[in-house]
């Protein structure tokens, strides 16, 4: 059997029967077979080949190896046949659990929220970010640290070993909590500054929209349209982590801040919510939120349950919403059935009161005037309203200002003046109040 440069990887999940399963009633689930399915996904995205998959029924987890020993047994054999590197558990395994799997397999073993970490470990490319994974790591390696032995010590390369592993396996329990207390309080400091930013934002009336999703549901093919950025853009999970922000103008020619924040995922690691703290602040201070998913995939429904969850995790659950159904040109209904689409995805979630929803297609550009036209009706800051000014003919500045900041209808020059009509953002209004000569209720509000 030729080895190839990529690590092995051998996939294993639980699936407990009806009886001994704690589902939450409001949250669709996934089954073991579409769960092991994201789990492949994670692990080629973070390099691996997945060489075999691996499903153990059980009335109850085994308390020492999660599996049980029959279990146990076969895995061995697999991972000789296979020549495997690592052994990925898509449950979270306690540390003693941990401990009795890699000492009896002799293999790396990492769970779900060690694969994650990894891959968001990989993908971090400003210091805020590494900073947010390297905590995350050492918060949850500490409980893991005793026992691990040789593993511990190993500087070789491949999943679970990326950001802080390669430096902090080595080092005790001390001296990972002063590195753990120095990185809060460098985040402390990212996370006043993000304040004292969005303090500046507010202080000029900018509404801020977020972008939230599920992993890889298109949030960044959908910013690039809106904003011409060229953030980047790939198949694999997690492939955008650090947040980025941009103007974008509205048909009502209002400018407002969008936020490309982390895409979410089934059993984010409370790890990872803690660190992201200061980046999912953005979401939790929007004006409003473009919900993003992903029409055509099978799992839709869950996965907007769960990214429901997760905001509400956040305190976010209040904030007005709209669900864009991205990739409806994949779908034979596309883009023009939105009521059967947000139906279909809805359906076993809990409706939110708040929430509007459009189909588009993020990679054609289909549905974008309308979704530009449906942010502007719902987004309450800086409201836009119809007024008529008469400005000084000297002025060309505040002529500037609202052709630049509001819809322009007509113009009429006399010898002093010029009589403009428009429909301006509140903002805009109450800085050229002096000039105003006609005014009426908010266009936005109707």
């Amino acid at each position: 059997m030729t080895r190839t440069g990529q690590e092995r990887a051998i996939l294993v999940g639980v699936d407990l029967k009806a009886r001994a399963r704690k589902l939450p009633s409001d949250i669709p689930q996934f089954s073991p077979e579409e769960s092991l399915d994201e789990l492949k996904s994670l692990a080629e995205s973070a390099g691996a080949v997945v060489e075999e998959i691996v499903i153990q029924a059980r009335t109850a987890l085994d308390a020492a190896t999660l599996i049980g020993s029959g279990k146990l047994d076969e895995l061995k054999d697999l991972i000789r046949f296979h020549e495997a590197d690592t052994v990925l558990f898509d449950s979270e395994l306690t540390p003693t659990q941990q401990r009795n799997l890699e000492r009896s397999l002799d293999s790396k073993v990492l769970d779900r929220t060690q694969l994650i970490l990894d891959i968001f470990a990989s993908r971090a490319r400003t210091r805020e970010g590494q900073l947010q994974v390297e905590l995350a790591q050492l918060n949850y390696m500490l409980p893991r640290l005793t026992g691990r032995g040789v593993q511990m010590s190993r500087l070789g390369g491949g999943i679970g070993t990326r950001g802080p592993g390669e430096t902090q396996l080595e080092t005790d329990r001390r001296r990972i909590y002063g590195r753990i207390k120095k990185l809060s309080d460098e985040l402390e400091g990212v996370r006043s500054g993000r304040t004292t930013q969005r303090r500046q934002r507010q202080s000029v009336p900018l509404a801020t929209i977020a972008l939230v999703g599920y992993t890889n549901a298109g949030k960044s093919t959908l910013f690039n349209r809106l904003t011409g950025a060229e953030v980047l853009t790939d198949a694999r999970m997690f492939a955008t982590l650090d947040p980025t922000v941009r103007h974008i103008l509205l048909p009502s020619h209002r400018k407002v801040l969008l936020s490309d924040t982390v895409g979410f995922i089934r059993n984010l690691p409370t790890t990872l919510v803690k660190a992201f703290r200061a980046t999912l602040e953005e979401v939790t201070e929007a004006s409003l939120l473009l919900h993003v998913v992903d029409v055509s995939s099978p799992h839709a429904s869950q996965q907007t349950a769960h990214v429901f969850k997760v905001l509400a995790e956040i305190g976010a659950e209040n904030t007005p919403e709209i669900l864009v159904m991205n990739k409806a040109d994949l779908l034979s209904e596309g883009l023009h059935d939105e009521h059967g689409l947000a139906q279909r995805i809805l359906g076993e979630t809990k409706i939110r009161g708040n929430s509007s929803a459009i189909a588009v297609s993020a990679r054609s550009g289909k549905g974008f005037d309308e979704l530009l036209a449906l942010i502007d009706k719902n987004l309450a800051l800086d409201p836009v309203s119809h007024a008529v000014f008469r400005l000084p003919t000297a002025e060309g500045s505040l002529l500037h200002i609202l052709h630049e900041r509001a819809k322009v209808l007509s113009t009429r020059y006399t010898d002093d003046s010029c009589e403009v009509e428009a429909e301006v953002p509140e903002s805009v209004r109450k800085r050229l109040e002096p000039f105003l000569i006609e005014a009426s209720p908010s266009a936005t509000s109707e």
